[in-house]
């Protein structure tokens, strides 16, 4: 409990949110509750945080655990040496700060065996002592009384004190504080060009930091992540600097009083610890720190990216014919139910070099009559446009009385060939291969993204910046709470979920998920929310927190198919019973929802944040907070890189945003890239306040560069 309230204080002063509303959250943390749960159903409770709030409370919490736990082993190491105080106890006891926790655990730490540790087993911790009080003109002559043994001469024995002088230096908080200052007020990062690599291929796309330096604070996210990269790759030689005479002067002022001997020696002393010892350390600390700041930005504007992809718009339960293009492999082709159940597949060959169109036009035409094709998604990768243009005239050579002709999508394929080489895809499709996997995946995405996107390694799905750079356990914490959040936001449907999205509802996980599976296989169709009970190890605990999130079309309860939490339930029957009415009527009659007095049914677990959510659901019972699908036309007229001239007019789609802009596929298999100063007529610091994923845009061309590929566009039309 006493841990509790001081990460309480400690959370809510950072996080600027009530201590009440932290402390529940924590209690309902530790008593195993999900952040989705947390933020839609326990809103009396918390004061209504929503998820962003309460997700910061949990990665703080995190932050603070390992700390205490790293406290842990700092306590026992210094207690075990014999040298905690009461003084130092208390200070450890309120450190909650890691890098001052190391300041202060610096000089107690377990090390290799320094230069200062063998001076003080030669004996000449005293010498360094006499020399740090200034006091003597002749140091030499000191020095005598400690050449013995080990020690040769009397420069050995100077030597030996300066060793451990710069050593107290360097690990003293007051030094490193200074020189972190230091740092955090001048550092320059540089980047330079290792001469043997400057003319290989791998080094062109690193051509703007052969040379380069900046100052520290201003380096932008991306730019560092580039730097990082070429310095892992070998290509670049990077450093962070600050000017090390002025820092060594202000080191000096502190420790050394006057002139003389003795303080000749400490001054050189203090230069040693600086540049051998303290600079070194504190430039791998902003190393660390720089690259954890580059981190989080980058996994920032991947998680909103994967958000948007993850929620984009559903083309609903439609038969849809999938196609997975190319030229000399051909299309392949495969054709589902409204369900997403593979009922045909097929390759076509209609273009160069095989060049079968008029055989590939009427097997398409069959497949669109045999299997009532509704709509067709097409990949976006290598012969994406090509294979478009084909199907467009195919539909127009259709002759035969149909209901309608089906709508063409374009599809991101980004990831699809890993997941067709997944073991989730061999599960699915054992006796298929990757090719008809793959056309599966794109077919499904049109239905329903994040149905099939959770299959996927979201690294895998193509809308990062550097997150193959990353901290890759920050990465996958924030992934996979963004893919919790995303698909119970959205809600799942009981009776067809695959496996892999049920892992990500609330309480559930793999284990419970497969049960579901197993069960529904077994047993049949769901028909109410409490069957889930029967499901083998489904617990009371994970009944609650899974529950709200399920949905059942069907069933016989209609708030089986609602956001509304079963442990709700009886107030919303006691509303119908109320209004003379049935919950079917109090859901389909908005003349009875009008008439309720929702402040009549507050009692001391349901407060007014619930029954108004509770009422919006009555209003939209089951509603999908996604947009509906758009189609999209590039312009016919581009179809290469060479087709593109400056001051040209074109439609795009937002295929990536990053901290510096956005990426625009105009239809020329390279994406055009909008910098965050073309984005809108006005300055713009964040890209996606202004831009979102596969938004449809209208873009003006500012340069190509066909040497490098490159594309520069405007959206400031």
């Amino acid at each position: 409990m006493e841990q509790i309230r001081i990460f309480t204080q400690l959370i809510s002063s950072e996080l600027h949110l009530p201590e009440h509303g932290v402390e529940n959250t924590l209690k309902l943390l530790d008593e195993g509750c999900t952040i989705p749960f947390i933020s839609r159903y326990r809103k009396e409770r918390t004061g209504g945080l929503d998820e962003v709030q309460i997700t910061a409370i949990s990665n703080r919490l995190m932050v603070l655990q390992e700390i205490a736990k790293r406290k842990e082993t700092v306590v026992k190491t210094i207690t075990e040496q014999g040298k905690m105080t009461t003084d130092l106890q208390k200070r450890i006891n309120d450190c909650w700060e890691a890098t001052t926790l190391e300041d202060i655990y610096l000089p107690y730490k377990p090390k290799r065996r320094t230069r200062a540790q063998v001076a003080r087993e030669q004996g000449l911790e005293p010498l360094a002592t006499l020399l740090m009080l200034q006091r003597e003109p002749h140091p030499e002559q000191v020095a005598k009384r400690f050449v013995r043994d080990d020690v040769a001469d009397v420069h050995a024995a100077l030597q030996g004190a300066k060793d451990i002088i710069a050593e107290q230096v360097s690990e003293e908080e007051r030094s490193r504080n200074q020189v972190r200052a230091a740092f955090r007020r001048e550092a320059f990062i540089t980047s330079k060009v290792v001469r043997a690599k400057k003319d290989t291929d791998e080094a062109a796309k690193y051509a703007d930091y052969f040379d380069w330096e900046e100052p520290l604070k201003r380096c932008s996210s991306h730019r560092l992540l580039a730097m990082r990269r070429g310095e892992s790759e070998g290509i670049l030689r990077v450093s962070i600097t600050i000017d090390d005479d002025e820092a060594v002067n202000r080191l000096q002022r502190n420790y050394v009083r006057g002139n003389g001997a003795c303080q000749r020696l400490v001054a050189e002393a203090v230069e040693d610890g600086y540049k051998r010892l303290l600079c070194p350390s504190i430039e791998t600390e902003f190393t660390n720190i720089s690259k954890e700041k580059a981190d989080e930005e980058a996994i920032k504007v991947f998680t909103e990216n994967l958000r948007q992809l993850l929620l984009g718009a559903p083309l609903g339960q439609k038969r849809v014919m999938g196609i997975d293009p190319g030229f000399r492999t051909g299309c392949k082709v495969v054709c589902l139910d409204a369900q997403g159940n593979l009922l045909h597949h097929e390759a076509i060959f209609p273009h160069p070099p095989v060049n079968h169109r008029m055989q590939a036009t009427v097997h398409v035409q069959q497949m669109i009559t045999d299997y009532h094709i509704e709509a067709i998604a097409i990949g976006n990768g290598t012969a994406s446009r090509e294979t478009k243009d084909f199907v467009e005239d195919t539909l127009k050579s259709i002759t035969q009385a149909t209901p309608a002709l089906p709508k063409i999508f374009v599809v991101s394929e980004d990831g699809a060939s890993v997941y067709s080489a997944s073991k989730t895809a061999r599960e699915e499709f054992p006796d298929e291969d990757v090719t008809v996997r793959g056309a599966v995946s794109i077919g499904r995405r049109l239905m329903d993204p994040l149905a099939e996107l959770v299959k996927i390694d979201p690294k895998s799905i193509g809308v990062g910046q550097y997150q193959h750079d990353v901290d890759q356990t920050k990465l996958k914490l924030s992934l996979d709470q963004t893919v919790e959040s995303c698909v119970n936001l959205v809600g799942v449907n009981l009776n067809t979920a695959s496996q892999h999205l049920l892992m990500y509802v609330s309480g559930l996980g793999p284990t419970l998920a497969k049960n579901i599976v197993d069960y529904r296989k077994k047993n049949g169709a769901f028909t109410s929310r409490a069957q889930l009970k029967k499901v083998p190890r489904l617990g009371p605990a994970a009944y609650q927190q899974c529950a709200g999130f399920l949905r059942i079309p069907e069933a016989k309860n209609p708030l089986d198919n609602t956001a509304v939490h079963p442990e709700s339930y009886g107030v919303v029957e006691q509303m119908a019973k109320d209004g003379h009415c049935t919950v079917s009527e109090l859901i389909s009659n908005k003349e009875k929802r009008s008439q309720i007095d929702i402040k009549k049914y507050v009692t001391d677990s349901i407060g007014l944040p619930t029954l108004t959510d509770i009422m919006k659901e009555l209003e939209k019972p089951g509603r999908d907070p996604r947009e509906q699908i758009e189609e999209f036309e590039f312009d016919p007229n581009v179809q290469t890189i060479e087709d593109l001239h400056e001051g040209m007019e074109l439609p795009g789609i937002v295929t990536n945003i990053t901290n510096f802009g956005a990426f625009v596929d105009i239809g020329v298999h390279q994406d055009g890239l909008v910098h965050i100063s073309q984005l809108a007529n006005k300055y713009v610091s964040d890209p996606t306040q202004v831009v979102r994923l596969h938004q449809h845009v209208r873009v003006r061309v500012l340069d190509v560069d066909l040497r490098r590929h490159r594309i520069s566009l405007t959206m400031r039309i």
